[in-house]
């Protein structure tokens, strides 16, 4: 019989054992904290809920790859589901991960060595912000000052691949962020970014694309104010309600539920698919209930050119009353891909215009948009205008309103049942074919297709000998038309934009075709009114060309109008030029041409606008030029260069500029450098390294000696530009009306001078003060006057200049004499400040611009 001291101790373990199993039983419930502080930081196992308890913020780790994430998830859901993961590109390989606010108020994420890994990353002039971060029941974690309501930074401006109720995407104004959803790289197990994306462009009249890489593979259509236009499905409800806005502030969609029970969300899965999921609580699962692409007519541009889509007909593709099959084997075969070819060109004057129903709306990225104009003052605007190929209301609620004119081809368009959805489209073709059975009648009704067929077969012959009497009446008549003066009011508007619509097609050619690169023609009327009338108030700056002025689309889009001057005699080269060149030309250094306005009396570009103006603005102006301090001026440079790079090396021709100077280059909201005005640019096409002219046309300050001279320009006169341009970044002064004390020397031969003398750190603009690196501002010296040496086979390329600023360690050379270093020149400075100023120079035109 054991004594009492081994019952005891036996009576011990057991109550211990006993003890553990039941605690084993009990759910250990991990403390969630309230928010995140400079003393409370987040760490391995803790997790940040919100309010409510709806969501929750923390690490986790995907499968069994060992890679560690910081992610917010339902909380109340047992079947994990992410909606937002903040380092997704940049995962930890470790357990230890931390998340904390640092010393200028940013979320920071730091692995187990203390490396930031990933930042909130919100620019705050104070340090030492007494910043707090929470995870709110809409499941956006944000970061704001103790008692202030208004975020530093969202969770929800930064999406991953989920879009929750309340959450945006889209464009904001005020971050210029375009927000997105991005699919994870695999289910479940990495949440990377992934090869699909949604997004919103902007442009034209906003819409949804669906993204595989670089390709579209779907379209949602545009917001026709009930409803994306491709999307018949969206119903509003009161547990699902749907929000989009545009205006100056923001164009933007969301969704809100009115039932704060139901989670709803929707996702960009790695399949490409995009889902919209409902949590059922009685099944404890997730129910899709809607996706996209759902059909073959949702697949982006399925049916090609001017097709018409048409999911429940066979085949799919059909082609619209006054088209046919551009490649009818490949049609027979159910392949549609190549779309549709007008039977009859247009003339114009004569066009009618079809009228399709039930249609989802045409790629509208560069459609032009009025909300103001009815659908009467619609279609006059589009019959006014040649290039127009389509109209439609923007919205259809309350009978509909506003305007969307389409100025190229139609593409991507869809026909749904009249009880589904979609709107009216009417679109233009030639009077002979507008009494053709549209396409919404002909698939449907087979009998009266086959007896027109029968009636077309019995008249076929007398219907083509009409057709090619009437053809060759009407050539004869526009020949004589082309080729019989005109006065000014015998010319009407219609006739030169028709006019000019042919001359584009046969014109433009080379890096892409006239699909790619096809830009939308502006109506004169709405670009003054974008402009107020081209007010004083709106003038951004005037050139040799003409003046530039700001302006407003009707969807509130910022713009810039080129307005090329009447008196100039060198506009017309120039707009067509220009219009040539930047359509085809794509860098982010380079100015983006929205589209272009013709009429009897105007010639503009649309381009779009630059917060900061122009170069000259800040650089030339004694007040102004502070605000480019030594590490914007350099990231200036840089830009400048990659531009030029593009240009004389990236893009399929060799494209020369030819006016490279300060006010051409413009500067955006964060003052990035775009390099404009390519109505002077030339195309070198082949091996072709040089070329000559006897009318030089550019900016005297900054043409190469042999440009100048000799009419002599290759890539090597960029540089010299390029030169000039950098000694003035550096210096603050302009090359041209620039001499130093008595000895009459321009900003090329003072900078030569400081150089020789060994200081060329004198030639720093005195606004800059000490905040500049003294290597960078050497190099960048050496760099300029590497560029402006006299003899052209002694300027680096573009692709050596880019590495000479990016690398201390480039091998330079010495810079030798600059050219045009000396005195003055015989072009006195009082010309300068004229327009169209000419002399001739060695049997050479030279037209001096204004300098600006």
């Amino acid at each position: 019989m054991r004594n009492s001291s081994e019952l005891r101790h036996a009576f011990s373990n057991r109550s211990w054992l006993c003890i553990s199993a039941v605690l084993a039983l009990i759910p250990i419930a991990a403390t969630g904290l309230d928010a995140i502080t400079a003393t409370q930081p987040l760490k391995h196992g803790e997790t940040l809920v919100s309010a409510g308890e709806v969501f929750e913020l923390g690490f986790f780790s995907p499968g069994s790859s060992g890679k560690w994430f910081l992610g917010v998830w339902y909380k109340q859901i047992q079947a994990r589901t992410y909606v937002w993961v903040a380092n997704r590109d940049s995962p930890l390989s470790n357990s230890s991960p931390v998340l904390k606010i640092g010393e200028d108020g940013n979320l920071i994420l730091t692995d187990e060595s203390s490396i930031p890994v990933w930042s909130s990353n919100f620019q705050r002039g104070a340090r030492n912000l007494t910043t707090v971060a929470r995870i709110l029941d809409s499941g956006n974690l944000v970061v704001r000052q103790e008692n202030d309501e208004n975020y530093l930074w969202q969770s929800f401006d930064h999406p991953t691949d989920t879009l929750l109720p309340e959450m945006k995407l889209g464009w904001d104004a005020k971050t210029g962020l375009n927000r997105s959803l991005t699919s994870w790289k695999t289910a479940a197990a990495d949440p990377s970014s992934g090869n699909f994306s949604f997004k919103m462009d902007i442009n034209g009249f906003p819409e949804f694309f669906l993204w595989n890489g670089q390709s579209r593979i779907y379209r949602s259509g545009p917001w026709n104010g009930l409803r994306f236009s491709g999307v018949p499905e969206m119903n509003t409800s009161d547990d699902l309600k749907f929000h989009f806005w545009m205006n100056s502030n923001e164009t933007a969609y969301s969704f809100s539920s009115g039932n704060k029970s139901v989670y709803s969300r929707l996702v960009v899965e790695p399949s490409g698919k995009l889902q919209r999921y409902a949590w059922i609580e009685t099944a404890k699962q997730w129910k899709p209930y809607w996706f996209a692409p759902k059909d073959q007519c949702d697949t982006y541009r399925e049916c090609g050119i001017y097709g018409v889509c048409d999911n429940s007909a066979s085949p799919v593709c059909q082609c619209q009353a006054g088209f046919e099959p551009k490649f009818p084997r490949d049609w027979n075969l159910r392949d549609g891909s190549a779309g549709c070819v007008r039977k009859t060109k247009l003339n114009c004057r004569d066009d009618k215009f079809l009228a399709l129903k039930n249609m989802k709306l045409p790629d509208t990225s560069t459609a032009f948009v009025d909300k103001r104009m009815s659908l009467e003052d619609c279609k006059r605007a589009c019959r006014r205008n040649c290039s127009c190929t389509a109209y439609a209301n923007m919205y259809i609620a309350g009978g509909g309103s506003g305007c969307v004119i389409w100025g190229g081809h139609l593409l991507d368009m869809r026909e749904y049942a009249a009880s589904e959805g979609g709107q009216d489209l009417f679109v233009r073709v030639s009077a002979s074919d507008s009494d053709e059975s549209d396409i919404n009648s002909s698939h449907k009704s087979k009998g009266k297709i086959k007896i027109l067929g029968i009636a077309v077969a019995a008249g076929i012959v007398i219907l083509l000998l009409l057709g090619l009497s009437l053809y060759f009446v009407w050539r004869k008549k526009i020949k004589q038309r082309d080729i019989q003066p005109r006065g000014p009011h015998e010319r009407s508007q219609d006739y030169m934009l028709n006019k000019w619509s042919f001359d584009s097609k046969r014109d433009f050619s080379g890096e892409a075709t006239s699909d790619e690169f096809e830009l939308p023609m502006f109506d004169v009327a709405a670009v003054a009114i974008a402009t107020n009338e081209f007010s004083d108030d709106n003038k951004l700056g005037e050139g040799g060309f003409g003046c530039v002025y700001k302006g407003l689309l009707a969807g509130g889009q910022k713009i810039a109008v080129k307005r090329l001057s009447k008196n100039s005699g060198q506009g017309t080269e120039e707009f067509r030029n220009e219009v040539k060149l930047v359509a085809r030309l794509q860098h982010r250094n380079l100015v983006r041409l929205l589209g272009f306005c013709i009429g009897v009396e105007e010639k503009m570009l649309i381009y779009e606008y630059m917060e900061n103006k122009s170069l000259d603005f800040f650089l030339f102006n004694e007040e102004k030029r502070s605000q480019l301090d030594w590490q914007t001026r350099f990231d200036i440079i840089c830009g400048v260069a990659r531009g030029l790079l593009y240009l004389h090396q990236d893009s399929r021709f060799r494209i020369i500029h030819r006016d490279l100077k300060a006010s051409n280059v413009l500067l955006d909201g964060e003052m990035n450098a775009k390099i404009s005005d390519f109505g002077m640019a030339r195309i070198f096409g082949g091996d072709q390294t040089e070329a000559s002219t006897r009318r030089i046309v550019g900016t005297y300050g900054y043409m190469s000696p042999e440009y100048a001279m000799d009419g002599l320009f290759s890539v090597k006169s960029d540089v010299f530009s390029f030169g000039v341009l950098v000694l003035e970044i550096i210096s603050g002064k302009k090359n041209q009306g620039f001499y130093y004390t008595n000895e009459e020397l321009n900003l090329l031969g003072y900078a030569w001078g400081l150089w020789m003398e060994g200081k060329g750190l004198e030639l720093m603009d005195s606004s800059l003060g000490d905040s500049f690196s003294p290597e960078e501002v050497m190099r960048c010296v050496r760099v300029g006057l590497l560029c402006v040496q006299e003899r052209a086979e002694d300027r680096p390329t573009m692709a050596s200049v880019g590495l000479m600023l990016r690398s201390e360690n480039a091998s330079m050379s010495q810079p030798k004499h600059p050219g045009f270093c000396l005195g003055r020149k015989p072009v006195e400075n009082d010309a300068l400040g004229k327009q169209d100023e000419s002399f001739t120079l060695n049997q050479v035109t030279v037209t001096i611009l204004d300098g600006r």
